[in-house]
């Protein structure tokens, strides 16, 4: 089965898991910040806070800005379930944004102004695919209106523009992203001073932490803030840090596989369309493509996994599910809808190689003309 993606680890992940392993210090250690100040450089960053998860990253950075009960933060629906649920995590209210359009699938400026109210305190935009919004837009936008802006850059690893949005960003390192540690995430913030109260709070709120402890002269801490267990561990640090030294060359992969896929869809698969047909800096961590409207999505996935490709679907709109039907009921998102009714994503992981996209939009062109084909008779 071609996978929709596959991380790339090998000996050089298990060389550093056994000097680990070896050293006998597997919590948060020189390691961990090791990789902290390596990440933060990769970015044009003073420094980084390393967490066991985007999640963790996106609550850490709502908790330091003061994000509360009572105020709003405008978020869209098309994306992961986490960016919501962090709004929910510190007490405030979710107000979810449609997005520009199907060919630009991020959150709508228009459709943004229109649900700010007085209690919007914060926007958290989604780098959908690894494509970065529109910074100088959305900085005077947030500007224009007071509010903090924070990146979930859980797609967009690795680019230097990431990160320089707003307050905070939040990076993703989970097993199918575009560099992994199995589970974890980063902080990238401009302000110091919310960059050390996030990294006190990631270790309980303590004033120390064990690492510290051992090399100083007393065992003592304090806690004077309210914490989290959101430490990443030496073991995950170990495997981010060889990770880093390829990420560039992996993303470059990918873009080639993306250029490919464009072009070789136009040719042969003209009736599915590539989102983001204009030039735009990203990291292509997702291969996005939209049916046809009308046509059986579930029937493309089935002939597509017949011929050994794995395909899924980036995303369910997070107000559309359960939870979010029961408490923000009646939100209406057209462009959001129409467009996650008809998305699907192809494999795309720096294994693959130029045959592998061939034989992908080649059995895409033949189940999207066979279900035309079907529509047609009926």
């Amino acid at each position: 089965m071609l996978l929709v993606a596959a991380p790339i680890v090998g000996a050089e992940e298990k060389a550093a898991l056994c000097e680990v392993i070896d050293s006998g210090w597997l919590t948060m250690g020189d390691r961990v910040r090791n990789f902290e100040q390596a990440f933060a450089k990769a970015h044009g960053a003073e420094d980084s806070i390393a967490v066991n998860s985007c999640t963790a990253a996106l609550h850490l950075i709502l908790q330091a800005l003061g994000i509360g009960p009572g105020d709003e933060v405008l978020v869209p629906a098309l994306t992961f379930v986490a960016t919501s649920n962090c709004v929910l995590y510190v007490g405030a209210t979710p107000v979810f944004v449609d997005i520009e359009s199907t060919d630009v699938p991020l959150m709508s400026l228009q459709d943004a102004e229109a649900r700010c109210t007085a209690r919007t305190k914060a926007i958290i935009l989604v780098h959908f695919g690894g494509y970065l919004a529109d910074r100088s837009a959305w900085q005077d936008f947030a500007r224009r209106k007071g509010l903090m802006l924070v990146e979930d850059a859980a797609h967009a690893p690795g680019l230097r523009e990431a990160g320089t949005f707003g307050e905070a960003a939040a990076f993703s390192f989970y097993g199918n992203k575009n560099m992994t540690t199995a589970e974890g995430g980063a902080i990238l913030a401009r302000d110091p001073g919310l960059l050390e109260a996030m990294r006190q709070a990631r270790g309980h709120g303590m004033t120390s932490g064990t690492h510290q402890r051992l090399n100083s002269r007393t065992p003592h801490y304090d806690v004077t803030m309210l914490g989290f267990n959101y430490r990443m561990d030496e073991l995950r640090a170990a495997i981010g840090l060889v990770q880093l030294q390829s990420l560039a060359r992996w993303n470059e992969a990918r873009r080639h596989l993306v250029d490919r896929y464009r072009r070789l869809i136009a040719e042969r698969c003209p009736a599915v369309k590539v989102p983001f047909t204009a030039p735009r800096i990203s990291t292509h961590h997702l291969m996005a493509v939209l049916l046809p409207a009308g046509l059986e999505r579930q029937d493309v996935i089935d002939h597509l996994r017949k011929r050994g490709i794995q395909t899924t679907i980036h995303y369910g709109p997070v107000h559309q599910l359960t939870l979010y039907r029961q408490l923000c009921p009646g939100v209406r998102l057209p462009r959001t809808e129409d467009f996650a009714q008809r998305e699907l994503t192809l494999p795309l992981h720096p294994g693959m190689d130029d045959g592998d996209v061939d034989m992908v939009v080649a059995a895409l062109a033949d189940a999207v003309v066979a279900e035309i084909a079907v529509g047609a008779v009926a």
